[in-house]
């Protein structure tokens, strides 16, 4: 089992050598690391010019663990061993480090251009305090050439050491690469997409740990590695980060689910695609104004005001909540731009909630409804955009919607909540402590007009029936060309294409949402039972609900009733697939997506921890998937039929790149970009 770790790639604003001697004080001990007690000098080398310094050190750890634990293990500290490998000309250092401790059980090797963000700052303000703030960059000696002497000399150090260097490395100086041992991989040198710099965090990401860092760049290089270059910004990723605590699992999790949330449902393109009905323009009593005294974007909520019970019965749920998506998404936009203005890292917005007018029609119950389900959408796809919620003048009926509600709201958004009674809100700690005076609306006898509407009933009249709000409503969540289908084991979803004319190309596009699973293309010239119509959850935007069709008869026989076409993909829980296959004969085709399962001799083979989180994986037998499928004629298809790529990818707007890539197989062509 290999563990990796990919840690932050910092970029300093201080000349390299002045980094090196910063470096070099963080031995033989550190006050700053408690369990790193002592570490000596093993072997040491350096070439004659001073380009090359290599060093190799045992190194002491006072590792944090029970007395009896350490007594049953046999140790009270854990050696490691490492080598640092300065080259002041290439301007490098390398660092190679293995365990001494527990290496007949475990072996753990690190390789990597590493400095450490807050240690290495410490003694770059120790060097400040003596006066050093300049190190010299190595220049060459005016020396001739190595004797044989000297070079037999250097050749018996670096064997000491075990490190190679050439003949000609010797004699000109060592001009060379950094010193490398003959079995270690090449060094690992930080890339653009791996580099964290000082500056751009605080200008758009703000206050990180290193922890925090480093699992900003593990999930953004998975997202590289999955999706194929198309990955969020990197706020959005620590805005799912920051609402898992920084646990990358569950991070991951919840962010997947919400990338395909947005490609199903085309929440990217609500703002320019979508017009809000003038019900909502008139007697919705919300908007933004202004920013508050952190230059987040105000948004002024005067829900007191506003005819919930109206609005449902006009509009329906569906509507409201789109509505509710659209002031997200502009949000997302205001927050962008203060960051621009402001010059520091705004990634949410303030929301002021104004209850005055709030009574027993506000808890009428299919408006509770509603207001539960926009919460839930919201908090599962806009984690920590709500910076901090002030409610105002606060009646007595409102403990009875908190009650309601609260439950709902995750730990972290409710401690953001700020509830003020009556006219508490003018008083000490009030409104002034978080809004400058210049923009307190009017309505809270402030000094700025506030073009918020101000809401009020909702005329009857403009009420429509429940069959009209459920025709409404489903015409608004399946305008998607997806569909959603379940995949269980030993029941896969399949659907039936028919082809009249040869050489058509049917192309796919489809998300594995949960899941492992194997993509099958198969060829009959007679047709199984007709599928059924696909029933799509409409009514289930956070968790679109699937169908499960099957056509294959079981008394079919693969290469007498049936045979496959192209060879079986195997995908995994993440991956988008898109792809296409150019029929050679008329008949039906099935696509079909199967349960994939772990085969019983790979299982058996594994340690003992992975049989468990293996029986895990297998012990949940369904798996769901969102595809969409398209049949292009012959004489419809201009280009060649080997490198055909889908037209429908649907990526999501906050992706950072937009480069794509593709395989092709002969007939077909199967492009990857792992998305969910």
């Amino acid at each position: 089992m290999v563990q990796k770790y990919q840690s932050p790639v910092r970029v300093y604003k201080y000349p390299f050598e002045l980094i090196m001697a910063a470096y070099e004080r963080r031995f033989p001990t550190c006050p700053l690391i408690p369990m790193f007690v002592g570490s000596d000098t093993v072997n040491e080398f350096k070439s004659e010019d001073g380009a090359i310094h290599v060093i190799e050190r045992r190194c002491k750890l006072d590792v944090d663990a029970p007395r009896l634990l350490k007594k049953i293990a046999g140790v009270d500290y854990v050696y490691f061993v490492q080598k640092n490998s300065l080259n002041s000309r290439e301007r490098t250092l390398h660092i190679e480090a293995h365990n001494e401790t527990f290496s007949n059980r475990v072996i753990i090797n690190e390789h990597c251009c590493y400095t450490g963000k807050e240690i290495i700052e410490y003694y770059l303000r120790q060097l400040e305090e003596e006066g050093i703030t300049f190190v010299p960059r190595w220049t060459p000696p005016s020396i001739t050439p190595c004797s044989e002497t000297s070079l037999s000399s250097c050749k018996k150090q670096a064997a000491s050491m075990a490190v190679v260097i050439p003949d000609a490395a010797l004699k000109e100086g060592l001009s060379g690469d950094a010193l490398s041992s003959p079995s270690a991989p090449e060094p690992v040198v930080g890339t653009p997409d791996d580099k964290l710099d000082a500056d751009y965090i605080k200008r758009y990401l703000g206050d990180l740990t290193p922890l925090q860092e480093s699992c900003l760049i593990r999930l953004r290089q998975w997202l590289q590695e999955t999706h194929k270059g198309k990955i969020p910004k990197d706020e959005h990723i620590l805005r799912f980060l920051r609402a898992r605590d920084f646990n990358i699992d569950k991070a991951r999790e919840i962010m997947c689910q919400s990338l395909t949330w947005r490609k199903q449902h085309q929440v990217d393109y609500i703002l320019e695609t979508w017009t809000p009905p003038q019900v909502l323009q008139d007697y919705y009593a919300g908007g933004w104004h202004h920013h508050d005294k952190d230059g987040r974007p105000l948004y002024v909520l005067r829900l007191g005001q506003m005819d919930t019970k109206g609005l449902v019965r006009a509009l329906g749920e569906e509507a409201l909540l789109r509505y509710v998506l659209s002031i997200n998404e502009e949000g997302l936009r205001r927050c962008e731009e203060n960051t621009k203005v402001f010059g520091r890292p705004i990634s949410s917005w303030t929301c002021l909630v104004d209850l005055e007018g709030l009574n027993m029609r506000h808890l009428w119950r299919p408006g509770v409804k509603a207001l539960l389900r926009i919460i839930e959408v919201v908090e599962a796809n806009y984690p920590e955009t709500l910076g901090r919620l002030l409610i105002l003048r606060a009646p007595r009926v409102f403990p009875v919607l908190w009650t309601l509600v609260s439950p709902f709201i995750d730990d972290n958004t409710r401690r953001k909540f700020l509830i003020y009674a009556g006219n508490d809100y003018q008083g000490p700690g009030g409104l002034l402590d978080y809004i400058d005076k210049e923009i307190i609306p009017d309505f809270l006898s402030g000094e700025c007009m506030c073009e918020v509407p101000e809401g009020g009933l909702v005329p009857k009249s403009l009420y429509r029936t429940a069959e009209e709000l459920e025709n409404e409503d489903l015409k608004l969540w399946t305008e998607t060309i997806y569909q959603s289908a379940s995949v269980f084991k030993g029941a896969p979803h399949e659907i039936l294409i028919q082809i009249v004319d040869a050489s058509s190309v049917i192309t796919w596009d489809f998300d594995v949402c949960k899941g492992d699973i194997v993509f099958n293309i198969y060829h009959s010239k007679r047709s199984p039972q007709p599928a059924k119509k696909d029933s799509l959850g409409a009514h289930s935007i956070t968790s679109p609900g699937g169908n499960n069709v099957q056509l294959i008869d079981k008394v079919w026989q693969l290469g007498r009733d049936y045979s496959m076409v192209e060879s079986p993909l195997i995908c995994k829980e993440g991956e988008s697939v898109q792809g296409s296959h150019v029929t050679r004969w008329p008949g039906f085709y099935i696509l079909q997506w199967k349960f994939h399962s772990m085969p019983a001799c790979a299982a058996s083979s594994l340690p003992r921890v992975d049989d468990v989180l293996a029986s895990l994986q297998v012990s949940s037998h369904k798996c769901k998937v969102m595809y969409y499928t398209e049949v292009i004629g012959s004489e419809d298809f201009r280009g060649s039929m080997t490198s055909l790529e889908s037209s429908h990818s649907g990526f999501s707007q906050l992706s950072a790149a937009t480069t794509s890539s593709s395989q092709s197989h002969s007939s077909s062509m199967i492009s990857r970009w792992r998305f969910c």
